[in-house]
């Protein structure tokens, strides 16, 4: 039972530093940049991009980023999500080992995509 309590109470920590983590990253400005043209680059696989994403979001996969990434302009503004913040983080790191200097974690899409929303409502 005592170990049952520290898991959870772990994953609970876990869980809280990833929504505060969330929160610091959408009050730094990510809907500015979006707003002055960065594009969001969807690192999920095809599969996953095609049961949804964001609206103008272009799809290169994890798995695919070391060939492709010769598309991509490295002086442009990218913002790097995923499910859930772990493969945007890697491919976020690749980009910038390759030369590219204005790269953003966006973390989850649909985190994102519902600031995005929030944002250019108003």
């Amino acid at each position: 039972m005592k170990a049952i309590m520290i898991i959870a109470s772990t994953l609970l920590l876990i869980y809280a530093g990833y929504r505060t983590y969330r929160y610091a990253t959408m009050t730094k400005g990510l809907d500015q940049l979006i707003g002055r043209g960065a594009v969001i680059l969807d690192v999920r696989t095809p599969q996953e991009y095609a049961t949804g994403h964001i609206e103008g979001s272009v799809n290169i996969s994890l798995g695919t980023i070391r060939e492709r990434y010769t598309e991509l302009d490295t002086a442009q503004t990218y913002i790097t999500v995923c499910s859930h913040g772990l493969r945007s983080v890697k491919v976020q790191q690749l980009l910038e080992e390759r030369g590219f200097k204005h790269l953003y974690n966006g973390g989850a899409w649909a985190d994102l995509e519902q600031m995005i929303k929030a944002a250019f409502k108003k």
